[in-house]
């Protein structure tokens, strides 16, 4: 029996440290494998932290994605993909003693769960509005679940032709668009991105705008460096006719095919344009010659065959084109190659006059031809200063034309005193029609009224860069400076129809 305790314990001591040894090396270590690529292209991302839950090992994806954990003690762990731009990925992993697990991880852009923006809808003008300015601010309204910044691209087409206006990187959900033409239908879209998603269309929106008014007079302003063409019907309402982004001045009325002339800058030469009185329709006239001289803001041209043609110089010579741009014929070259430089006709008898003058535009003659191009009557010969602004009554029996009575020259052609004067071509004589007119200003481009009991005409300082204002008086009043009305101010080239 004394022996018998003392064998007990000492079992009991070799089980307890056999169980203590067991235990000990169950718990091994093993190694997590993987690789991490692009989600939908299996395209390597390089750096990618990889981590784990429990605590082990950190590592980063090589060049080609993968990645390796050794030594990680067996157990159950949570393995995370963790890079800056892209979404965060967990996946599961057992690890075993001296055993390799092997995690693919697909990672998408961090954005892949951003929701894309909702369709814009239109707040004005409302879906098929009638009657609306041609000048108006769109407005429509757009959200983002994740309250993204959202950009929009407004698209605005008409139905009369291919013309698409596009308005881009528009910031704000209104935006304002000027010199819409009059009378038409248009259609409008909104795209909106979140630079996220791909972008959004709101339906396709349409509206008509009111019908053009009435208007007789035409003129140019200077916008932007261009020469833009506006008209007005006098009583305050203004519309702009002409594109600020294109040179277009010296615009003409003709009443018999309701058409407006003008001339614009196309590829550095002047070309003869028309268009409708709203200016819808701009058409090239003119190609192969084009109008030319020694100032082409001063260069005058006209209407001729009761608006069928018109006649336009070209240095020395007078050329005539029908207003489809078709029958381009030479009617008239100067014999002592002068420049033409400006050119009226009166379609009653048949004649047309003439302003010629060297290539600085001085050593002025004013005289008619046929309209077979014989010379009829000299009204001026080899003038000294400038002379400008020929326009004929409608009965062919007064000549309106300006000439600068201080006969200045120089190479600015700058005018110091010029004077508005009529010419009757039954007796000869000539009348100063500015005699009242302020001291150190010059009256130009004289052109009669449709009834021709009053001109319009420009008047502006001759420091040559003051504004220039245009003017209306009676034929009868110009010498009385108090009856001068100002009709447009920082206007010029004018034309009353």
């Amino acid at each position: 029996m004394k022996f018998i305790k003392p064998l007990i314990l000492l079992l009991l001591l070799i089980s307890a440290v056999g169980c203590s040894e067991d235990t000990i090396g169950a718990f091994g270590n093993g190694t997590i494998t993987g690789r991490v690529v692009k989600d939908g292209s299996n395209e390597p991302i390089e750096n990618v932290k990889i981590s784990t839950n429990p605590a082990s090992t950190t590592v980063f994806s090589d060049a080609d994605g993968n990645f390796i954990l050794k030594d990680v003690p067996e157990g159950e762990y949570s393995v995370q993909a963790q890079k800056d731009g892209l979404l965060t990925k967990f996946e599961g992993a057992t690890v075993r003693q001296s055993a390799e697990v092997n995690v693919i991880f697909e990672l998408k852009p961090q954005t892949a769960n951003n929701r894309q923006p909702s369709a814009p809808e239109a707040i004005f003008p409302e879906d098929n509005a009638t009657d609306v300015d041609v000048s108006l601010q769109f407005a429509w309204t757009s959200t983002d679940p994740e309250g993204d910044d959202l950009t929009y691209e407004l698209e605005l087409r008409n139905d009369i032709n291919n013309s698409v206006l596009k308005f881009q990187d528009i910031q704000d959900t209104t935006y304002t668009v000027n010199g819409l033409q009059n009378g038409l239908k248009y259609f409008w879209q909104i795209k909106v991105t979140d630079s996220v998603n791909n972008p959004v269309l709101s339906k396709v929106y349409s509206f008509e705008t009111s019908q053009f008014p009435k208007t007789r007079y035409y003129y140019v302003r200077k916008v932007s460096g261009n020469n833009v063409i506006f008209s007005s019907d006098g009583a305050g309402g203004e519309y702009q006719l002409t594109s600020s982004s294109v040179n277009s001045f010296r615009p003409r009325k003709n009443n018999a095919t309701n058409k407006v002339a003008f001339l614009r800058t196309v590829g550095g030469q002047t070309q003869l344009f028309t268009m409708d009185p709203d200016g819808s329709r701009q058409t090239q006239i003119t190609n192969n010659v084009p109008v030319n001289g020694f100032n082409l803001e001063k260069i005058g041209y006209s209407w001729i065959d009761d608006g069928t043609a018109l006649v336009y110089p070209n240095f020395s010579k007078l050329y005539k084109i029908n207003i489809n741009g078709g029958g381009n014929e030479l009617i008239y070259e100067t014999p002592n190659l002068k420049f033409i430089s400006g050119v009226a006709v009166n379609e009653v008898n048949k004649f047309i006059t003439l302003l010629t003058t060297n290539v600085n535009g001085y050593d002025g003659s004013v005289f008619t031809i046929d309209y077979t191009g014989n010379k009829r009557t000299t009204i001026l010969d080899n003038q000294k200063g400038a002379i400008g602004g020929l326009d004929i009554s409608v009965d062919g029996k007064t000549l309106l034309y300006s000439k600068d009575i201080s006969e200045f020259e120089n190479g600015n052609y700058r005018q110091l005193d010029a004077h508005i004067f009529s010419y009757n071509f039954s007796t000869g004589r000539t009348i100063d029609l500015s005699q009242g007119k302020p001291s150190g200003f010059n009256d130009l481009d004289p052109r009669f009224s449709p009834n021709e009991a009053s001109i319009i005409f420009t008047n502006t300082s001759n420091d040559g860069v003051s504004p220039i204002n245009i003017y209306m008086v009676g034929v009868n009043d110009m010498n009385a400076e108090s009856q001068r009305l100002e009709l447009f101010q920082n206007a010029f080239m004018p034309d009353w129809e």
